[in-house]
């Protein structure tokens, strides 16, 4: 049986961004032993070991994926709520606790938010004055 277009075929299944048990438990070992490691690889590449190094390197920090960031952002119900947005984010990024490079992807996320503001405002708009009565036409010239 074919699943529809939009539906999960197991809607009970693992939540979105729930990380694996033993990437949270490697991850946790490395920060804890982050420091040894990394004097460890030091010693081995020193040591001539490269393809031990790269071997061991390559299973303890494999290359990060983009993992979800939580950020309270401000509801951003018009424009003028971007310049709260934008320096909730700049202040997050001087604190640390987030990094340049997550700061510019969610800035670029409330800039198509706003962007898509814009546009619903303006067809509002446009639609308003379609559906009004056209404006009142100069009165005639009595002269003529």
């Amino acid at each position: 049986m074919q699943f529809q277009k939009g539906e999960s075929g197991n809607p009970a299944g693992r939540p979105r961004g729930l990380r694996n048990r033993t990437t949270i438990l490697m991850q946790s070992l490395l920060e804890a032993d982050g420091e040894a490691l990394a004097r460890k690889a030091i010693d081995l590449a020193k040591g001539g070991d490269l393809a031990a190094l790269r071997m061991c390197m390559d299973r303890l920090l494999p290359a990060r994926k983009h993992e979800p960031i939580a950020v309270d952002l401000p509801r951003l119900d018009s424009a003028a709520d971007t310049v709260t947005a934008a320096s909730t984010i700049v202040a997050a990024v001087a604190a640390g606790e987030l990094a340049p490079a997550e700061a510019a992807d969610i800035a670029k996320a409330v800039d198509i938010y706003v962007r898509a503001l814009a546009t619903q405002e303006f067809e509002e708009r446009l639609a308003k004055l379609e559906r009004g009565t056209a404006p009142a036409s100069a009165p005639a010239d009595a002269d003529a």
